[in-house]
């Protein structure tokens, strides 16, 4: 590859370990055994003044007595000697540094070691790995920059996996034999290098074939976006675990938006924004990178199974199911060929079950799987089987695969059920032939749903969301939010109006006569609200009256709530017969505004039937979104109900969404609560619009 910023630090041509030590079994050691045994072909200084030679190679004192200006500098040194080392090896002409300690000082002082060596790095202008890391392992410069001895049966290959947890990429890289990797990245504290630029290291790399993550934070999250989208351009898929789904501090939200999204919200925003694959465990993480290791991807279409067994493959449909996995849906011509090869009274359907008597049946299964394959409809092939005794292989089923593989271009995959013990070395035959060997049905149909996601993110239209209104109502709209701390409920209303927004029509009155001749204006029944100051959720202090048929009805009604709450009011036409939606803005700290759209009414906390996205977005986007709604059969009209418009409903999200792109630094948070759907249309009958503080 070209030159890259991080080349010092990832691919050196020369390293001096800073704390090198004779003693086995400690960092200083073993990170001067592990570059030896890469068979690294630069320059090694170990430095300790202990010693005149460590592993065979001459000792030196300090990083100052080096004949030359070292690539990188490994610290193997105690906390309490990290500041000091790292300004002597910048002092030197260290171009990049990588850090184990983890920093920490007892009775330290102010600013602390981490940001200490956070301003250090940064005036220097160095790329550093760590602190609190296990290294990194270049498969392909064979530089091992580790205090760990990492399995060595790791295989050069096409996965990067960059982890801000090393005990997680310990486990996956030592343990897991099927993938192989050109690059391992411990990138621990970030004080100086993140994720986002060692993608960009690794999407310049030809051999890079899928990204993998294990991320607890993002720390630079334009630099994040920007390698997300080189990814999405090279056409990489990134697959992430991302932990610590925490809530942002809901006490301090004042619209249902922010009591609901936490910062998890916005990183799923991101991620389905950017077609980032999303997994929830180690497994679903090792199963997805092995599905994307090979050169295949998948057709249109869905997933066709074969299997030796009804039982297990009634199981399999039921997870399929929750794991959203569609099964193709197999022509007549396939059905015709299955038959003729399937045991009597055997269903020549997909998912298959192809066991009867026993007789010729490896030559059954081939010749099934073929057709099933060949079938247009089908994305790709699994094989859902047992493993023998002492963990192994069905051999014949395994070459099964194989030549089945040999004969399609669609993906061709083993699935077994359970793990068992043991291990295979006909496992890893199969994945180095092209046929990835996946354990476990939920990994395995998750990690194919994400397969799906990919192959679906990748053939979609590019976005078209609606257009913005005028630069003037723009710049009126920011001075507006800019000198208020909250629209009150006429102003949010015509905020929503001018971007398009279906919106109720809303007369402020302060009398009763007022009242009433709003009424007879827009034609009973009516409802009534409250617009005393202050108040953002009118139905929870009782302010608001609705179905008021008539004026005796409206009389009571404003009596009652003048004298509870005084007399700003609003009167508004009913729309009834709706079903009530919910659509949010809430502003991100790191990721800026995020729009959410889900189920509405007083139950909007309790149910948190939500989905979020960044802006702006267009109508199919928000149709994707309405789609994962668990209420979203409701929308379709239960009951004798009447189907809702659910397209306008996404309209109205995307120009939310176009509001919150225009506005969403000078907008704290937004909540239409509820919109309601009918039949024929979407209209937000309520509106709540809080102010960003100042700046």
């Amino acid at each position: 590859m070209t030159s890259h910023r991080l080349s010092p630090l990832l691919n050196p041509r020369s390293i001096a370990y800073v704390g090198a030590s004779t003693r086995t079994e400690t960092f200083g050691n073993n990170a001067i055994r592990e570059i030896q045994r890469a068979g690294f072909s630069g320059r090694v200084y170990p430095i300790n003044p202990k010693y005149d030679t460590v592993e065979g190679l001459k000792c030196y004192r300090t990083i100052a007595d080096l004949p030359e200006p070292v690539d990188l500098a490994v610290l193997s040194v105690a906390s309490r000697h990290l500041e000091a080392e790292l300004v002597k090896a910048i002092e030197s002409g260290a171009r990049a540094a990588m850090i184990f300690a983890s920093g920490q000082l007892e009775n330290d002082h102010e600013p602390p070691l981490l940001e200490r060596m956070k301003a250090i790095t940064r005036t220097a202008n160095i790329p550093v790995c760590g602190g609190n890391c296990m290294g990194f392992y270049n498969y392909e410069a064979k530089v091992y920059a580790s205090g760990y001895q990492a399995s060595p049966k790791i295989r050069q290959g096409p996965v990067t996996f960059i982890s801000h947890s090393g005990s997680t990429l310990s486990a996956v890289v030592d343990s897991e034999e099927r993938l192989a990797f050109n690059l391992v990245i411990s990138s621990g504290q970030e004080i100086a290098t993140t994720a986002a630029e060692y993608m960009d290291y690794a999407l310049d790399l030809p051999s890079t074939r899928v990204i993998a993550l294990f991320l607890e934070t993002v720390r630079e999250p334009e630099s994040f976006i920007a390698a997300l989208e080189k990814a999405n351009r090279q056409d990489v898929p990134v697959v992430a675990l991302k932990v610590g789904r925490t809530t942002l501090s809901a006490r301090f939200a004042v619209s249902h938006s922010g009591a609901i999204a936490g910062n998890d919200a916005a990183y799923q925003a991101l991620f389905d924004r950017h077609g980032v694959l999303r997994v929830d465990t180690i497994d679903e993480m090792v199963a997805t990178c092995m599905l994307f290791s090979q050169e295949r991807r998948a057709s249109p279409g869905g997933l066709a199974t074969i299997h030796d067994s009804g039982g297990e493959r009634g199981n399999l449909i039921d997870l399929a199911s929750d794991a959203r996995v569609p099964f193709a849906e197999i022509g007549d011509d396939t059905r015709e060929r299955l038959a003729r090869r399937l045991d009597y009274g055997l269903d020549p359907t997909n998912p298959l079950d192809a066991w009867g008597t026993g007789h010729d049946a490896h030559a059954i299964f081939r010749d099934c799987f073929e057709a099933l394959l060949d079938d247009p409809e089908s994305a790709m092939g699994a094989f859902f089987t047992d493993r023998h005794m002492d963990g192994r292989v069905n051999h014949p089923y395994g070459e099964i695969c194989r030549a089945v593989a040999a004969g399609t271009t669609k993906p061709v995959v083993m699935v077994i059920h359970h793990h068992g013990s043991g291990s295979d070395p006909f496992d890893l035959e199969l994945v180095r032939s092209g046929v990835p060997v996946i354990d476990g049905d939920v990994p395995a149909l998750k990690a194919i749903r994400r397969f799906f996601d990919y192959r679906d993110h990748r053939g979609r239209a590019p976005m078209k969301p609606p257009p913005p209104p005028g630069p003037e109502v723009i710049a009126r709209w920011r001075e507006r939010l800019r000198e208020a701390t909250r629209l009150d409920e006429m102003d949010s209303l015509a905020l929503l109006a001018d971007f398009g927004i279906p919106t109720v029509a809303a007369h402020p009155i302060e009398s009763e006569e007022a009242a009433l001749a709003a009424a007879e204006k827009l034609g009973y029944p009516v409802a009534l609200k409250t617009a005393a100051p202050g108040i953002a959720h009118k139905s929870d202090q009782g302010g608001v009256r609705l179905g008021l048929a008539d004026a005796p009805a409206l009389r009571t009604a404003h009596r009652e709530l003048r004298g509870a709450l005084g007399a700003a009011m609003l009167v508004e036409p009913m729309v009834t017969g709706g079903i009530e939606m919910a659509l949010g803005v809430i502003a991100d700290p790191q990721f800026g505004p995020i729009v959410m759209i889900g189920g509405g009414g007083i139950h909007i906390e309790i149910l948190s039937d939500v989905r979020f996205a960044l802006p702006p977005f267009d109508g199919a986007a928000a149709l994707r979104l309405i789609d994962g709604l668990k209420l979203r059969p409701v929308l379709d009209g239960v009951r004798g109900r009447p189907r809702a418009d659910i397209e306008g409903l996404a309209e109205a999200a995307a120009r939310l969404s176009r509001l919150a792109a225009e506005l969403g630094d000078v907008i704290a948070e937004i909540d239409l609560n509820p919109i309601l759907v009918t039949p024929e249309g979407a209209i937000a009958v309520d509106a709540l619009v809080v102010a960003a503080p100042a700046s």
